[in-house]
């Protein structure tokens, strides 16, 4: 049980990090006293940012994260590493007796993300995946609305997105550069496989960011930015269904250059309980956002959080008491710090952020093989298809394993 402050260390310190730390700085009862990135130059700079909001030299910095975790005075680490890097950052600060925030997506692969539920459950950890739509009120309504049968029998779910940032070239590549002074790039690639270094793939200074497009540490969009809008409409669907089939029956992915994850893709997901959702970065007809189609109208809740509907008067219905009210997060990292000192579950939970991830890595998976796949989620593996399970993990370079 933590003291009166809980005392946090962050494991990451690029672009996602540094947004977690302002809102970590913002709560009294928590502290920054550690950060840890393998680039010296970055991790100094959050040090010293993270020194300067508290008018004291209580925030020491490491290259190595288990360093960090070996000390017993950190209740909690928040995780804004590479996804190839999620699982083995998890798992060994749960170990070490540390309650975690872990950015989305929850890991790179299914066995990983089953690793780190397991994880969470036998140390009595608390986890909170960076799904925070969870804990953004338009999104919980659009979702109280669906299953509460306020549009009839949901029948069909249509989620759109992009594919790919603005500004990334896909088929380019890059000249291989010296490692910077300071960057221990051997520990960046961790468990990823050796590869030539090249500024764009690690994202440095003001390069646009290429890792996020890369297998060997990301499924591309499909998961790290699709996730977020898969656990919506799973959450509408109902958490507890689960995907029986998965066909994406288009995608595009580069046969050379840099990039070598999906970037366009078209996706038909079936539910166990008969419900569909279509997933695609081009040709929805609604691209911007989940919208939930019943047998008596429609809810659409775009990426930015606006809510339409069919009939428009949905959106005035009351949930009322004897109905499903879905788990209540004002704000997703108060609602850590809060689940660190109840013991409650947190609202993106490791189950829910395995089962969002899950769900994209499944697409990702049938873009790959280029054809439709069935699932059994409850042993989460494809029903024979040796192929598609191969894709199911990943080997981890010596000396990484979980």
């Amino acid at each position: 049980m933590p003291s009166d402050r809980i005392t946090l260390g962050l494991i990451g310190t690029g672009n996602i990090n540094g947004q977690h730390s302002h809102a970590f700085l913002a709560e009294k009862d928590a502290r920054i006293v550690a950060v840890c990135d393998p680039v010296a130059d970055r991790r100094q700079a959050a040090r010293d940012r993270i020194n300067q909001a508290y008018g004291a030299s209580a925030c020491a910095d490491y290259s190595d994260f288990r360093e960090l975790l070996a000390r017993q005075d950190i209740d909690a680490v928040c995780i804004g590493t590479p996804d190839h890097w999620h699982a083995l950052h998890a798992v060994a600060a749960m170990q070490a007796g540390k309650d975690v925030y872990v950015e989305k997506p929850l890991t790179r692969t299914v066995a990983e993300g089953r690793r780190v539920v397991e994880t969470a459950v036998t140390y009595g950890r608390i986890l909170q995946t960076g799904l925070q739509r969870r804990s953004t009120g338009a999104y919980r309504r659009a979702c109280e609305l669906v299953c509460n049968g306020r549009i009839g029998r949901l029948t069909r779910v249509e989620v759109g997105i992009i594919g790919i940032n603005t500004g990334v070239q896909v088929g380019r590549s890059f000249p291989v550069a010296p490692v910077p002074e300071g960057f221990d790039y051997d520990m960046w690639l961790g468990p990823a496989p050796v590869a030539p270094f090249c500024s764009q793939r690690v994202a440095r200074g003001n390069d646009v960011c290429y890792w996020y497009y890369l297998c060997d540490y990301t499924a591309g969009f499909i998961s790290g930015n699709g996730v977020h809008f898969v656990d919506i409409a799973q959450w509408g669907i109902g958490n507890d269904a689960r995907p029986v089939q998965v066909h994406t029956r288009s995608a595009v992915i580069a046969s050379d250059g840099l990039i070598d994850t999906p970037v366009a893709w078209q996706s038909e997901i079936v539910y166990d309980n008969g419900v569909k959702m279509s997933y695609s970065s081009e040709g929805n007809p609604h691209p911007d956002g989940i919208r939930f189609v019943g047998t008596e109208g429609w809810i659409h809740i775009t990426g930015g959080g606006t809510l339409s509907a069919n009939p428009m008067d949905v959106l005035k219905s009351v949930i009322g008491p004897g109905e499903l009210h879905l788990y209540a997060s004002p704000e997703h990292h108060r609602n850590f710090l809060d689940c660190i000192r109840t013991r409650q579950t947190a609202a993106a939970s490791a189950e829910i952020g395995h089962h969002a991830t899950t769900t994209c890595n499944l697409a990702e998976i049938s873009a790959r093989v280029g054809r439709k796949v069935k699932w059994d989620a409850g042993a989460e593996h494809f029903v024979r298809d040796d192929e598609a399970n191969r894709m199911l993990r990943r080997a981890m370079r010596s000396p990484w394993s979980i």
